[in-house]
């Protein structure tokens, strides 16, 4: 009995490659539950964790946009924010498709900081009655390191040129110029940040300190707020999205389960990537 189960042991060891080969063609070339007499009306796009790169979720904007079957687009968001780029990146490419394509934002759990920036231009925002919506706010962030690093004897040295070239650093306290300096920076981004949120959800810029100021809100306080136009469950922003885009029956497009696994490998190793080179910079 251990002899044949080694066998069996030995024999998976020595064809691991070729099996998974075989499962990868069987991934990629399975029959799809989409038929050309029934093609998807209706597409859920999810926006979910920290927001570090843009371009999985702008391909899948793209590709509603560029899909005459697709009629309406729902945005599932549930993150906590991350880099101010692809934040603005997400948020502009999602007021584009509103042009052709109803798109529904939903808050399935947290909208908050960037991923509340990404949902701002959709035809509607709807919230779960349980999330958490705003924190319209920038943070940038370092750390002073200068004790630890006398501590074990590690003196940096640097050769610069531009005043404020070494802003930011952790290597030592921030001079009064530099924090400055940065101080600046976030509040221009935070006043594009509010402008863009002010312009989209038809708020009066002057009286940001009510909805902005990185107040975080409950759906109910968010709706009142003016952050949101709804506090309901998915099946209902589903059922909503349908009547928009006019389809009789609503179809939902099915994302193909190899390019599901490829993009989660590909979001997971750009995480681990940046987090080795990750600087200085502005976040929301």
């Amino acid at each position: 009995m251990f002899s044949s189960i080694g066998k069996a042991i030995k024999w998976i060891g020595e064809h691991f490659k070729g099996m998974l080969f075989l499962l990868i063609v069987f991934v990629i070339f399975m029959p799809k539950s989409e038929t050309s007499l029934n093609p998807a009306n209706l597409q859920e796009i999810e926006l979910l964790g920290p927001i570090v790169s843009a371009d999985i979720i702008l391909k899948e904007i793209e590709e509603a946009q560029n899909n005459p079957d697709i009629k309406g687009v729902l945005l599932n968001v549930n993150s906590p924010g991350g880099a101010v780029p692809p934040s603005i990146e997400i948020a502009y490419s999602i007021k584009e498709l509103k042009k052709h394509k109803p798109v529904i934002a939903y808050a399935s759990g947290i909208m908050a900081s960037g991923s509340y920036y990404a949902s701002i231009y959709a035809n509607k925002i709807i919230a779960n009655p349980g999330s958490i919506v705003g924190s319209i706010g920038v943070i940038m962030q370092s750390y002073n390191a200068e004790e630890l690093l006398k501590t074990i004897g590690v003196a940096p040295q640097t050769v610069k040129q531009g005043t404020y070239k070494e802003a930011g650093t952790p290597t030592r306290k921030w001079t009064k110029e530099e924090r400055a300096e940065l101080e600046t920076l976030t509040k221009d981004t935070y006043e594009l940040f509010v402008k863009d949120v002010a312009t989209a959800r038809g708020l009066d810029i002057n009286h940001s300190k009510s909805y902005a100021d990185a107040h975080i809100f409950s759906s109910q306080r968010a709706m009142s707020v003016g952050l949101i136009d709804e506090v309901n469950i998915k099946s209902q922003a589903k059922l909503q999205l349908k009547e928009l885009a006019k389809v009789q029956v609503a179809v939902w497009k099915e994302k193909d389960k190899f390019d599901t696994f490829m993009d989660k490998l590909e979001s997971k190793s750009m995480i681990i990537i940046q987090s080795y080179f990750y600087g200085m910079k502005a976040s929301l």
